[in-house]
């Protein structure tokens, strides 16, 4: 370390947690300097690193040392002063540890911001105070909430070159959160710092004395990062069979996500052949449980044909089999992303041909508008359906980052080309309803804001969801009772009345369920339109139900709530008498009913009926700020 500052002793460095962070923005506003500062502050830079810099920067006649050259290791890097390559980057504090992806600021290098910010759980959006927002800082932006990364920082650097004023600082603030809004995220952290001068990156700024918030590095010791993969689903892409011997038969993978142990029942896609998991071997021994990011082998109870590119799941939560897909692609390539023409796509250790459909439209990155386009450019961004040779087995990105992404290759180059983050399967999958060219649709008559204001209260809808036997419909029952001596319009859509009542002779498959659900989405958007507080109790078990209810309506006014409580308290409450049978063998399914329940990834709202009575839990609900 720099002998010259004094030591920062880390006590208990292996167990503190880590934190991935990119740094995104326009050319020149500072990306590689501020990295710079951050490991010079922190005393993050060995002794040799020291000299070298001191001598680059005597070289280059700076006046200073250049902090950039921390970061900017090719030498071309240097002799132009800008970032090309992604550089990652490795120091610790007492609090934490981090990984930092220093990602270039040119448009010509835009793919290497998306591979910095791919594994990110943070990103910083750098603008230049001096320049104000840039087109280049807001597609950074742009993609960096396309990629899912849960927390920003806009760091407002140069702060020097503009007096350290606030008001700069205020209008550049108010500009991006306008932005931002339109994105539908305002999980936005704005710093002003001069990476330069080191003000509010390590240490606080004596000549900003009016921002009372946490330095650079303050933040990022303490932000809260949850886990970046789904610890539920699980999926393991094959990607290679181990034959060592007669005896002996494996077949090996990264667990993509979710948790596997001996004895859990399995799927083999494409073929939906089932067995059970017999040895699991990592790292060379035997283990009795691996998860999400893991290196494994598993070998299975019965004799069953898997080969590279299956997929290894679990019984009764399967991901999507389809050849049509609807994603968001990143085009990366000088040459044009033309539809009809024909690429490669990389997914999990899947390899297929695929046909470009369409390109529905590319993202204007200033207005965010969405244009039509033939084809999309070097470094624009649009939404495309294409069809893929064969089957593969996805996720929405927004679920699951590794069966939701791909790459697209060009097969005469072998160049990557593109990078694409699935939606959903695409809507050519499902068969439009034909609608006759005499009906016409017309709009409510009396419409939802007028009959607001006769109920004095906004619409909404309050989606219960959770596994039988936690506790969903008393909770809903109780809260209706309390909304309604409040006076409040509401109306209850519970889960057995629903399905005996509407959805009439509707099984417990995949399908029928799925049906159940999208029929009571619809029935609570009536109600919704009349101005109700509607409630909705069902098990709804699966991720992609609810999210198809959930896009019925405007994001403020859909609160999805999770009910929740241990396997012996649902054993112990059984009010559909569901446990009873499964122990019996009369219904089959994991957790005790005829499915196994997707946990939710994002509810509004989380309650443990084991540790919450119902008076406590509509005390909370009432006083929480969905209203």
């Amino acid at each position: 370390m720099d002998a010259e500052k004094k030591d920062n002793p880390i006590t208990g460095y292996e167990n503190i947690n880590m934190l991935r962070f990119t740094t995104a923005g326009s050319v020149d506003d500072g990306k590689s300097t501020l990295i710079g500062r951050l490991l010079y502050d922190s005393n993050s830079i060995f002794e040799d690193q020291m000299n070298d810099i001191e001598k680059a920067s005597r070289f280059s006649e700076a006046e200073k040392i250049n902090l950039a050259l921390l970061t900017d290791g090719l030498r071309a890097e240097r002799e132009q002063k800008i970032t090309i390559d992604v550089a990652y980057h490795y120091f610790a504090t007492s609090k934490r540890k981090f990984i930092i992806a220093d990602t270039p600021g040119h448009i010509q290098y835009t793919r290497n911001m998306v591979t910095g910010a791919s594994s990110a759980d943070l990103a910083i959006i750098l603008i230049d105070a001096s320049k104000g927002l840039l087109t280049q800082s807001r597609r950074h932006a742009f993609i960096s909430i396309l990629l899912r990364i849960p927390h920003l920082i806009v760091a407002v650097n140069k702060m020097d070159l503009v007096d350290y004023d606030k008001q700069t600082f205020t209008y550049l603030c108010q500009e991006f959160r306008s932005f931002a809004k339109q994105l539908n995220t305002e999980k936005v952290t704005f710093i002003p710092v001069s990476a330069l001068k080191g003000d509010n990156v390590v240490d606080k700024s004596k000549n900003m004395i009016w921002y009372q918030g946490n330095t650079l590095l303050n933040h990022l010791e303490n932000v809260k990062v949850y886990d970046r993969f789904n610890t539920e689903d699980f999926r393991l892409p094959v990607q290679y069979v181990i034959r060592p011997n007669q005896n002996f038969r494996g077949f090996s993978g990264r667990i993509a996500s979710g948790q596997i142990k001996p004895g859990d029942d399995i799927m083999i896609l494409p073929s939906k052949k089932t067995t059970k998991v017999k040895e699991i071997i990592a790292r060379g021994h035997h283990t009795k449980q691996a998860q999400y990011g893991d290196s494994v082998t598993l070998t299975v109870q019965d004799e069953i044909d898997i080969s590279r590119g299956n997929m290894i799941v679990k019984l009764n939560n399967v991901p999507n089999q389809t050849q049509n897909i609807d994603a968001y692609i990143c085009w990366m390539n000088e040459e044009v992303l033309a539809s009809k023409k024909n690429y490669l796509l990389q997914h999990t250790s899947q390899l297929v041909s695929i046909q470009m459909n369409k390109i529905y439209y590319r993202v204007d990155v200033d207005t965010l508008k969405q244009e039509k386009t033939q084809n999309l450019s070097l470094n624009e961004i649009g939404r495309v359906q294409l069809t893929t040779s064969k089957e593969i087995f996805t996720d929405p990105f927004k679920i699951n980052k590794i069966t939701g992404s791909f790459i697209i290759i060009d097969p005469t180059t072998n160049f990557t080309v593109g990078a694409g983050m699935i939606c959903k399967e695409a809507e050519i999958k499902y068969p439009k309803q034909t609608i006759s060219p005499n009906v016409e649709w017309d709009p409510w008559n009396i419409p939802r804001n007028k009959r607001e204001i006769r109920n004095r209260h906004s619409a909404k809808v309050l989606w219960f969801t959770g596994p039988s036997g936690s506790g969903k419909s008393t909770i809903a029952k109780a809260l209706e009772q309390s909304l309604w001596i409040d006076g409040k319009q509401t109306v209850l859509l519970d889960g057995d009345q629903i399905r005996h009542g509407l959805c009439g002779d509707l099984g417990f498959s995949p399908a029928d369920r799925s049906e159940n659900i999208r029929r009571v989405g619809h029935l609570a958007k009536l109600f919704y339109e009349n101005g109700n507080i509607v409630l909705c109790t069902f098990i709804s078990p699966y991720r992609r139900d609810r999210e198809k209810v959930k896009a019925l309506f405007p994001k403020s006014d859909f609160v999805e709530i999770f009910v929740d409580s241990s396997l012996e308290s649902r054993k112990k409450r059984d009010p559909k008498g569901l446990y009873k049978k499964a122990q019996i063998g009369q219904i089959s399914g994991i957790h005790g009913y005829d499915v196994e329940y997707e946990i939710p990834l994002d509810s509004d709202i989380v309650i443990n009926t084991d540790i919450n009575t119902v008076e406590n839990a509509v005390r909370c609900l009432k006083s929480s700020k969905i209203w």
